[in-house]
C-alpha cells in the first residue's frame, strides 16, 4: 500500500498512460517542477513509451526498416528524467473520491494501490472491433500500438499465404492496404462507405479508389462484413459480406477507434456523445479540479462546427501534454480546439483535409457555396508540375471558410496548412485571396491552387446571396 497524501512532504502526480499525450505532460510537469517538489509515477500497459503510432504501417510497408526508429524516448530515458515509469503494469480502477489508482502488474499479477495529489489519464483509444463472428480469431489484427504492429508482423512472418483483408478504408485502413501491398500481399479491401476515406466528401475520395485500384488493390465499397470465416486450424481463411466471401490469410481492421475510456466512465468522469473524456480550455476534467486528460482519450473542441469531437491525431496528443504540463508544474497553458487537419497518401497521391465536409455543414446547420478547381503544383511549364485538385465550401453570405479537401501529387497535401490557419484565423475566402504566399516556378503557379479556390469560392458566395 502506497503512503497515504497526507503523509507526504511532496506533491505526487500520477500518470496513466505512457505515450504521448502522458508522458509529454510528465516530462513538462518534471522540466517545470524538480524532483524535491513533485513526485512523477507513470503506468503503462504496454513494452513502449513514447512512440508514433502514425508511423506503424511505414514500419510494416517496409519504408521504415526498425521498430525503434519510431520511439522518441525510451523508458530508461523517461527514468533518467526523474520519472517513476512503471511497464507492463495497468491501471485497473480509479477512486476519485479517496484520490487513487489500483494497477495490476501484467508479468507477476501483484496488484497496488497508488494515492494521487494531482492526476492525468491518457489512456489512448483502442481499434473498433465489431461484435461478428469470427472476430477475435488468430490472424484479425488491429493496428493501433506498437505492441499491435509487433504481432502483425509476426503472423505475417509465419504465414505462408499472401492474400490479405483490409475492413475499412479509412486513414489507417488506406495506409495499411499499401503497406500489405509492399509487403507482396495480394490485398482487397472491404469498405462500407461510398467512397474510401470518408473524411473526404465522395467525389474527392473516387480519386483516392483509383489511386488504390492502381496498386493493384481491389476495393469493394458498399459491403457490410457479416462475420469472419475460420478453417479447421481456427484461423482466419475469409472475410464475408452478405454477397460474397474474400479469403484472407491474414485481416487488418482499419474501421477507426474509439476513446479507451472504460476507466474513466466507471469513476463516473465526464464523456461526451463520442465516449470522450470532456474537458476545459487547460485540459482539466470538467468537474475535477486535480484531474486532467489528453490524447486519443478526449474530445475536443472543432473551432469551425463549435461542437466537440474525437480526433485520435498524435499533433493533438502531443500538445494536449504539453499544456497539461504546464498547467500540472505551476503554470497556465490552454488548448482552444482544432480545426480537423489531416494528410496521407497512397502511393505518391496525396491527400489532405481541413475543417467541414459537406455533410458536416449540412449537420451544423449552415447553408454554404462549394467550388472545385483543378490547378497544377507549380507552374505548368516547369518540369514536375503535377495536376492537383481543390475542393473549397464556404459559408452563404458571410463568405466564411467552412472547409477544403486537397488531392495530388507532389506538393498538393501540405497545402492544407494555408487553409487550416485561414480556418482558425475565421478568414473569409475574400480575405484568402489577398494571403501573401511564397510564389517561384518551381513552387506554385503565380496563382496558387488554393488561392484560386478562393477566387471561384468568392464568386459563388457573392452568386448564392444574390438569388
Amino acid at each position: 500500500m502506497s503512503m497515504s497524501r497526507a503523509s507526504r512532504s511532496q506533491e505526487r502526480l500520477v500518470v496513466v498512460g505512457g505515450d504521448a499525450a502522458g508522458m509529454s505532460a510528465a516530462s513538462q510537469a518534471r522540466r517545470l517542477k524538480g524532483p524535491d517538489k513533485l513526485e512523477i509515477v507513470a503506468f503503462e500497459r504496454g513494452h513502449f513509451t513514447s512512440y508514433s503510432a502514425c508511423g506503424i504501417p511505414y514500419w510494416v510497408g517496409g519504408d521504415v526498416e526498425d521498430r525503434d526508429q519510431l520511439i522518441a524516448r525510451s523508458p530508461e530515458e523517461h527514468r533518467a528524467r526523474g520519472i517513476d515509469l512503471r511497464m507492463r503494469t495497468e491501471v485497473t480502477e480509479l477512486d476519485v473520491e479517496g484520490g487513487r489508482v489500483r494497477s495490476r502488474d501484467l508479468e507477476s499479477g501483484a496488484e497496488a494501490w497508488t494515492s494521487y495529489d494531482k492526476l492525468v489519464l491518457a489512456t489512448g483509444a483502442h481499434p473498433m472491433r465489431p461484435s461478428l463472428p469470427g472476430i477475435d480469431a488468430p490472424g484479425v489484427h488491429g493496428v493501433q500500438t506498437l505492441d499491435d504492429g509487433q504481432a502483425l508482423l509476426d503472423t505475417l512472418a509465419r504465414t505462408a499465404g499472401r492474400r490479405a483483408v483490409v475492413i475499412g478504408a479509412g486513414y489507417i485502413g488506406v495506409e495499411m492496404a499499401e503497406a500489405l501491398i509492399n509487403r507482396g500481399y495480394e490485398v482487397t479491401v472491404v469498405n462500407r462507405g461510398q467512397e474510401p476515406m470518408s473524411t473526404l466528401d465522395p467525389d474527392m475520395g473516387r480519386l483516392v479508389h483509383e489511386a488504390m485500384e492502381g496498386l493493384g488493390i481491389t476495393m469493394v465499397n458498399d459491403a457490410e462484413v457479416t462475420k469472419i470465416l475460420t478453417g479447421e486450424d481456427g484461423r482466419v481463411r475469409a472475410v464475408a459480406t452478405e454477397d460474397a466471401e474474400y479469403p484472407a490469410d491474414v485481416v487488418v481492421l482499419g474501421i477507426g477507434v474509439r476513446p479507451e475510456t472504460a476507466l474513466a466512465e466507471a469513476a463516473g468522469l465526464p464523456l461526451g456523445d463520442h465516449k470522450g473524456l470532456l474537458t476545459d480550455l487547460a485540459m482539466r476534467v470538467r468537474g475535477h479540479e486535480n484531474i486532467w486528460a489528453g490524447g486519443d482519450c478526449v474530445e475536443v473542441l472543432d473551432l469551425v462546427s463549435g461542437r466537440e469531437r474525437h480526433i485520435a491525431l498524435g499533433t493533438h496528443a502531443n500538445k494536449h501534454g504539453q499544456v497539461i504540463g504546464a498547467n500540472v508544474g505551476g503554470g497556465y497553458a490552454t488548448f482552444p480546439g482544432v480545426v480537423g487537419t489531416a494528410v496521407s497518401k497512397v502511393c505518391d497521391l496525396e491527400i489532405a483535409r481541413t475543417g467541414l465536409r459537406e455533410k458536416d455543414a449540412r449537420r451544423a446547420g449552415l447553408r454554404f457555396e462549394t467550388v472545385i478547381i483543378e490547378s497544377t503544383s507549380r507552374a505548368g511549364y516547369y518540369p514536375g508540375a503535377d495536376p492537383m485538385k481543390v475542393k473549397m465550401l464556404a459559408e452563404r453570405r458571410t463568405g466564411r471558410l467552412l472547409g477544403v479537401q486537397i488531392v495530388g501529387r507532389e506538393g498538393a497535401a501540405k497545402r492544407v496548412d494555408i487553409a487550416a490557419v485561414a480556418l482558425t484565423a475565421c478568414m473569409t475566402v475574400e480575405q484568402m485571396t489577398a494571403l501573401d504566399l511564397g510564389y517561384a516556378p518551381p513552387f506554385s503557379p503565380v496563382w496558387d491552387p488554393i488561392l484560386v479556390a478562393a477566387r471561384k469560392a468568392v464568386t459563388a458566395v457573392r452568386a448564392g446571396s444574390a438569388s
